[in-house]
């Protein structure tokens, strides 16, 4: 097992119209090459936007065709008899009754399913692990209303078990969020799901950032029982406003800078906030926001606040009544990242709804699953079931590929990502899952889980079951009877 990791380490639909690029704002430029030779990398907030670059390179992978399976993609319609054709980590061919190239590895999957690896918007692993103690606790800074300045890969624990748990339910991709206790959370980050001994090991290439905001109950809750601000719906929107003017005066002192700087003028930078540079890096266009939200009329309240300040939400989380304001989302190319199940929990989930997303799918905006959760993140396929299942019961006929974009191409588009993953496109990276059955069944099971084209897992195999330097030589625990005997019946 060793071995096996260390050489991997070494190796290491409706269409919805307003998922497009003018939906976004222009991205500022940046400075120009004047400016940028001004200042030390670490001082100009511009000059270096990745100081802690991605260091995951996709390990070696051959020729291999799946032949003989169901296909459920994410784009197209499904495929009976299918074969799915992998090389250099991409896919290169999908269709019905497709041979096998010459020199291909061939695996037969008849009677089972192939579909894209899948993709969870809302995690914490890493930042929120197993074991569950204070020492590992890493996923909020509550210190203050405003942790902009935060990063969640900074707190990613890489041999967090919950990951390769997740890979055996077929995720491939997740972005790690901060937690919620904060109006400005701070900044996400999107992960492969591969072995590495560190998260920038683990780290998507070029996706880019997110801005974890929150809002509702848990940020009033936790600054109101310490006596500060805010503690009421009215001072979250306060806070969120007087945080957007202090980064829209950054971004204006440092086009004044830099202004001065390209007409060959002599000029002191303004001091450079990390907190700062996260917002800004919104307002250009640069990084996602991804806004906890539960309630309609607070994520009305949020738009607002986009408008006021020239910014986009990418995505409202958790969403439980975005069915309430379908047709608003989908005029703001807002998707929202939701639940199934998960209701009544607190009172602003109270008006969740299993039928959301199929209600959401159906008013034409974009809806994904996800799991905030340990547990959940190893069923999304059921999940997705779940949901499909409602949303029929209910009169709306949802097809099962649109079904699989909840949790495979929309999550993609939260991420920014969709151009390289997301779907069995050729072209894109042969990231996918072959199930032992109908993957929208209870019984299903991942059998294999390929990330860019590289067998990460194989349930029969137990050379490709990675497990975490932390899981590696902990003792079993004994079955409850021989505990049962040992503690004299008090477990």
């Amino acid at each position: 097992m060793m071995k096996w990791r260390r050489a991997a380490a070494a190796m290491s639909a409706l269409a919805v119209v307003s998922w497009t690029a003018d939906a976004w704002p222009e991205p500022n430029p940046g400075p120009s090459s004047a400016a940028a030779a001004a200042e030390p990398p670490g001082l100009d907030p511009w000059a270096n936007p990745d100081p802690f670059p991605s260091t995951y390179h996709p390990a070696p992978s051959p020729l291999v065709a799946i032949v003989h399976a169901d296909v459920v993609d994410s784009l197209a319609p499904e495929i009976k008899d299918g074969t799915v054709v992998m090389e250099r980590g991409k896919v290169v061919a999908v269709g019905p009754g497709l041979a096998a190239p010459a020199g291909a590895q061939v695996i037969d999957a008849k009677g089972r399913f192939v579909t894209p690896g899948l993709i969870d918007p809302h995690s914490h692993l890493g930042v929120y692990p197993s074991p569950a103690v204070e020492a590992m606790s890493d996923g909020n800074e509550l210190t203050d209303p405003d942790t902009a300045q935060v990063w969640a890969e900074h707190s990613v624990w890489p041999q967090d078990p919950g990951f390769e748990h997740a890979l055996a339910g077929g995720v491939t991709t997740l972005q790690i969020l901060p937690g919620s206790g904060n109006l400005f959370g701070g900044r996400s980050v999107v992960l492969k799901n591969v072995w590495a001994d560190t998260a920038q090991g683990m780290k998507f290439p070029g996706a880019p950032y997110g801005l974890k905001m929150a809002c509702g109950e848990n940020p009033k809750r936790v600054y109101g029982s310490k006596g500060r601000f805010p503690s009421t719906n009215m001072g979250n929107v306060a806070g969120y406003r007087a945080a957007w003017i202090r980064a829209r005066d950054y971004l204006r002192r440092w086009d004044a800078y830099r202004a001065k700087i390209a007409r060959g003028e002599k000029a002191d930078p303004p001091l450079r906030d990390l907190q700062l540079d996260t917002l800004a890096g919104v307002l250009q266009g640069k990084i996602r926001i991804q806004n906890h939200c539960y309630r309609a009329d607070e994520m009305a309240q949020m738009i607002d606040i986009s408008h006021e300040f020239g910014f986009h939400i990418t995505a409202f989380h958790h969403a439980s009544e975005s069915y309430k304001i379908a047709a608003l989302l989908r005029r703001e190319g807002i998707c929202s990242v939701t639940w199934t199940e998960w209701f009544g929990f607190k009172m602003e989930s109270f008006d969740g709804i299993e039928e959301n997303a199929p209600m959401l799918q159906k008013a034409g905006a974009c809806v994904t699953l996800s799991s905030d959760d340990a547990n959940l993140i190893q069923h999304l396929n059921v999940e997705a079931a779940l949901a499909m299942a409602a949303g029929r019961r209910a009169g709306l006929d949802i097809s099962r590929t649109e079904a699989m974009s909840w949790i495979s191409l929309n999550p993609a588009k939260v991420l920014g990502i969709d151009a390289q993953t997301g779907s069995l496109t050729p072209g894109k990276m042969a990231d996918l899952v072959l199930w032992s059955a109908d993957p929208f069944s209870v019984y299903a099971v991942p059998d294999q889980v390929y990330i860019d084209g590289n067998l990460t897992f194989d349930r029969h195999d137990p050379a490709h079951q990675p497990r975490s330097d932390f899981m590696i030589g902990q003792p079993a625990a004994p079955p409850v009877e021989v505990a049962t005997q040992t503690t004299g019946g008090a477990l």
